[in-house]
């Protein structure tokens, strides 16, 4: 699992793995701050309101939990979260019948795309959040070249031809003007980096540079990235994720923020960062979870991304998840999402 700000275990007494523990529970359960009266009842611990007090100062000093202003109560932090996801949580088995109903589901069809598309749903269904699915790939195709025509108001007309002959074209919006020259001179470097190599990877290291180039302020570069990255998102089939019951979200007080609502679900239309994430752990083992901040997409505060990767004939071809807030079962999240991932690889083995 992702690891964020990594507390190691033997820093905090048992004592206050035990009090962080029952404080998240409880935290999940009603999503308000706990007090120490509460905590003092759910842990059946007889100690002192002061010493439970001392307890949660010493987990707020270690960065595990967090005091409202508005309350005297505690709320945990993302790296409370993390410890509490890696080395405190209690998972759940899924119960016979409901790994049956999974099963059930996603077999109901033979086709490989409506099965993912089935995927998609029944993790959200069963979660009540967003499933998220990836497409796998089947022909990647190569990025043979790409060519920049300048336009009026700052627009610039990209063109992108690949090994196949497709060609695809997008109006990019800059922030300013672009000469003729500045724009060949940009295909150059973007035709010289990338030539002969598949558009999955060409957007990879786009992003891995494009990074690079920030960091040292080079900006020529980091135009020609920027403009290459988009070309090159648009140019993947839309059809690269497919996403079920976004709307979910809207249930969860956490994200009932409009403007965080609203910047979530433009990321679900256009699947761009959704995609990134994924695809950074597409060839990481096991369920990956992202809290918060962690997954490098402001976005997603708030948010936490449980993924897992599907195979067939022991390769991975793509990932499949649940996004929502923070506050969610992991207990039983997590589970869901593994046991998805296992039956679907099984069916399309036989697909």
């Amino acid at each position: 699992m992702t690891s964020s700000k990594n507390i190691s275990e033997s820093s905090v007494s048992e004592r206050a793995q035990h009090f962080l523990k029952a404080l998240i529970e409880r935290y999940i359960r009603d999503g308000q701050p706990v007090g120490s009266r509460t905590l003092a009842k759910d842990t059946g611990m007889d100690l002192s309101p002061a010493t439970i007090r001392n307890v949660m100062a010493d987990l707020e000093d270690l960065g595990l939990v967090a005091s409202p202003h508005t309350s005297a109560g505690r709320i945990p932090t993302v790296t409370g979260f993390r410890m509490f996801i890696d080395s405190l949580l209690t998972i759940e088995d899924l119960k016979a019948r409901e790994v049956e109903k999974i099963r059930s589901n996603l077999l109901q069809s033979s086709d490989p795309a409506i099965m993912l598309k089935s995927a998609s749903q029944l993790l959200s269904g069963v979660t009540h959040m967003a499933g998220v699915v990836t497409v796998p790939r089947r022909e990647r195709s190569t990025f043979r070249q790409i060519e920049f025509l300048p336009l009026s108001n700052h627009r610039v007309l990209a063109i992108l031809v690949t090994d196949s002959g497709e060609v695809h074209n997008r109006i990019l919006h800059t922030h300013r003007d672009f000469s003729r020259s500045e724009l060949d001179q940009t295909a150059n470097f973007l035709n010289h980096s990338f030539s002969g190599q598949d558009l999955h990877r060409v957007r990879q290291r786009v992003l891995e540079q494009l990074n690079e180039a920030r960091e040292h302020f080079d900006q020529t570069m980091a135009n020609a990235l920027e403009m290459a990255g988009e070309l090159v998102n648009a140019s993947e089939s839309e059809e690269d994720c497919v996403i079920a019951g976004q709307t979910n979200l809207m249930e969860f007080a956490d994200l009932a923020s409009l403007e965080q609502l609203r910047k979530l679900f433009d990321a679900f239309t256009e699947k761009r960062e959704i995609l990134h994430l994924l695809d950074q752990f597409q060839h990481a083992q096991g369920v990956q979870i992202f809290i918060g901040e962690e997954s490098g997409y402001q976005l997603l505060n708030g948010c936490s991304v449980v993924t897992a990767p599907y195979q067939v004939d022991d390769q991975v071809v793509g990932m499949l998840g649940v996004i929502g807030p923070t506050r969610m079962h992991y207990e039983r999240v997590i589970p869901i999402v593994d046991v998805t991932a296992k039956i679907l690889s099984a069916a399309l083995k036989n697909h």
